[in-house]
């Protein structure tokens, strides 16, 4: 019996972990890294154990240190998560080595199923049907093609290629990525199949021959080849397309001698074939939503079955209804899927029902990694929070989890939240006709939910009501006067933010009573900004008539042309994050006399996001033209490429290979030609 379990993971999964261990009666132990010290999974657990250091090669991917801590502590079991070293053969064996308990598939059976190469060798002669495969870039000579790496997954390491030219390129950067994300380059080709659609089987082997699965899931929403959302049942599988899934699955499991909990992912092409993508020898991130329609703790039943003992059910697991979950990540979909890094300083999602735990009946349930307070880094994979909807049929599913999600206050980090809504709520997702490409065939989903221009100057003026009344509330005298009063009208309060498209200046008067008389929105440089990015002008002459109704510093309450609207304010330093049922935005507010800035010299290229600087490319003096890769940053597990904007020669690099740099640092300068 596992008495103590160390978890050798961080942020949303161990506390998943944890939840069901406190709800079972084993002590927890987890580690942590210097960024991690204040992380909430660190104060749930009953012990915990410093990992020097930030970067997860010298953290959370030293399975020594992990094991080490596990003997420190007095751990009898480890459990590794997902992601890091989940899925690492030599990881397992180190720690059964260590006469410690492995929550998970044995050892021999990662190393065969880690490599998606001998996986599919192996399966393929099993009777599991496959795409055409290729392991030298030479022979390929049908296109497109999919480069993956043949270790770890969560889309790193894959790059589709239409053509050969493409190809050398590719697969390089493919080998870049996989070795810095799990150690190995090894990558390969396989055919590609346009409109495909994402469908995995979970299962689940015990030591006594059990193999029992819990049906499917449709993890078709992608962007940059890792999943945004899933589902379970899925809307295109059918009783008879799903007992083959499950058919194929268990026959997969049952020929390498599988125990534990595993995932079988299969491609399902427009004609209803499926073939066989790879195994993940671990629990997936989307877990939670088959525990949801199945009522069982997949977790406890690790640990059951980690224990030694026989899987509880007889059968295939029941599907109750129809769950979707939602992956919140901290990035920028707008901006090429930009991480975005700083203090959450608000995460505040309504009417949810448990966390880190199964449902009881429908409703919903949020796993969250962070708190509020919680600094988000580059060194650390984007997801911020799983929020998942359960209800008696999809649509009322969908419908749920996109009204939470506008009702949700998150604030100090810009997140995927405005296109996970636009998603759950397009017509194409509602009607079930999904495939991995929906992203790139529906690019109106990118558009913010604030998106309006009426909406974004009421949020404006609702952002410098709350203000001013912030400033009466603190004034020490004439605090009943409105702020701006005068006995002689005179020229309207101004507020300057910059928005989302740019910088607006806000002007209103309010008159003794502190009744708005006036007021207005306008860029404080019409030509260059277009309010909200909607193609609309801001013109000063077609503002709706607005009446105030009350005015606090956290709620504005307004009448827009006789509809009563309630906008909640949250004023960190000088930002204002304005939620209401319109959607959100943040406004900074601009200084009325700005201290002038450094001028960058001409051409410079300045870092989109933080991270480090992997590789750099050219050297000074060398020409370049436009689209030449320059240099490769890497921030939260992923490689942002750097290319010249135009011809021109390289005159300086400020940067160096495995430097670290902040948002608008110099990277290079280039003179144009």
């Amino acid at each position: 019996m596992i008495r103590r379990l160390l978890v050798a993971n961080r942020g949303e999964i161990a506390r998943r972990i944890f939840a069901t261990c406190r709800l079972i009666g084993i002590e927890t132990v987890a580690v942590y890294s210097d960024g991690d010290a204040d992380s909430p999974h660190v104060a749930e657990a009953d012990y915990a154990v410093h990992l020097p250091g930030n970067a997860p090669t010298a953290t959370y991917l030293r399975g020594d240190l992990l094991v080490a801590a596990a003997r420190k502590t007095g751990a009898d079991a480890v459990h590794p998560g997902y992601g890091f070293l989940a899925e690492n053969a030599e990881f397992a064996a180190a720690v059964v080595d260590a006469g410690l308990t492995w929550v998970g598939p044995p050892a021999k059976v990662i190393k065969v199923m880690g490599s998606k190469i001998e996986a599919k060798a192996l399966l393929a002669d099993a009777g599991v049907p496959m795409l055409p495969t290729y392991l030298d870039p030479e022979r390929v000579t049908e296109f497109p093609v999919l480069v993956k790496a043949s270790a770890g997954g969560g889309g790193r390491g894959m790059r589709i290629v239409r053509d050969a030219e493409s190809l050398g390129e590719a697969v390089a950067a493919a080998r870049r990525e996989a070795a810095g994300a799990f150690g190995d380059g090894t990558v390969f080709m396989e055919r590609y199949v346009d409109r495909s659609r994402h469908v995995e089987v979970q299962i689940f082997a015990d030591a006594h021959g059990n193999i029992i699965p819990f049906g499917e899931r449709e993890c078709s929403i992608q962007r940059r080849h890792q999943k945004i959302i899933e589902e379970t049942p899925s809307p295109a599988v059918t009783p008879s397309m799903r007992e083959e899934l499950c058919a194929a699955a268990v026959a997969a499991a049952r020929t390498v001698g599988y125990v534990g909990a595993g995932t079988v992912e299969f491609l399902l092409a427009p004609t209803g074939e499926f073939f066989f993508l790879e195994m993940n020898t671990r629990l997936q991130v989307e877990h939670a939503i088959t525990e949801c329609v199945s009522g069982f703790d997949l977790v406890q039943l690790q640990l059951l079955v980690a224990e030694g003992l026989p899987l509880p059910m007889g059968g295939a697991a029941p599907i109750r209804g129809h769950a979707i979950e939602v992956r919140l990540c901290a990035e920028d979909p707008a901006y090429a899927w930009l991480p975005s890094t700083g203090t959450l300083h608000r995460l505040r999602v309504p009417e949810v029902a448990a966390e880190f735990r199964p449902l009881i009946q429908p409703g919903l349930r949020l796993d969250s990694g962070v708190k509020d307070g919680s600094v988000v880094g580059v060194h650390y994979d984007s997801m911020l929070a799983k929020l998942i909807a359960w209800a008696p049929t999809r649509h009322e599913a969908a419908r749920l989890l996109a009204s939470s999600l506008t009702r949700s206050r998150i604030h100090g980090v810009v997140t995927n939240r405005d296109l996970l809504v636009r998603v759950l709520r397009h017509p194409t997702f509602q009607s079930g006709d999904i495939d991995t490409g929906f992203l790139d065939r529906h690019q109106e989903v990118f558009a913010p939910l604030l998106s309006s221009v009426d909406a974004v100057r009421v949020s404006c003026l609702a952002a410098a009501l709350a203000e001013s009344a912030a400033r009466r509330e603190s004034a020490t005298v004439l605090g009943s006067l409105p702020s701006g009063w005068r006995n002689v009208p005179s020229g309207s309060q101004t507020t300057v933010y910059d928005g989302p498209a740019g910088p607006v200046e806000v002007g209103y008067r309010l008159d003794r009573a502190g009744e708005l008389t006036n007021w207005w929105v306008r860029a404080v440089d019409p030509e260059d900004l277009d309010l909200a990015g909607l193609g609309h002008p801001p013109v000063t002459d077609d503002h709706p008539p607005v009446a105030l109704v009350s005015a606090t510093p956290d709620r504005v309450i307004l009448d827009v042309n006789g509809i009563r609207l309630s906008l909640d304010v949250d004023r960190v330093d000088n930002v204002s994050y304005v939620d209401s049922a319109e959607g959100s935005v943040a406004l900074t507010q601009l200084p009325r006399f700005p201290e002038p800035e450094p001028e960058l010299t001409e051409g410079s290229l300045v870092a989109p996001l933080p991270g480090a600087v992997s590789r750099v490319l050219v050297t000074p003096g060398q020409r370049v033209v436009a689209g030449d890769l320059l240099m490769t940053l890497e921030a939260m597990k992923l490689e942002h490429p750097v290319h010249a904007p135009a011809a021109g020669v390289v005159a300086s690099l400020p940067v160096t290979a495995g430097a670290q740099v902040d948002t608008g640092a110099v990277l290079a300068v280039l003179t144009p030609e």
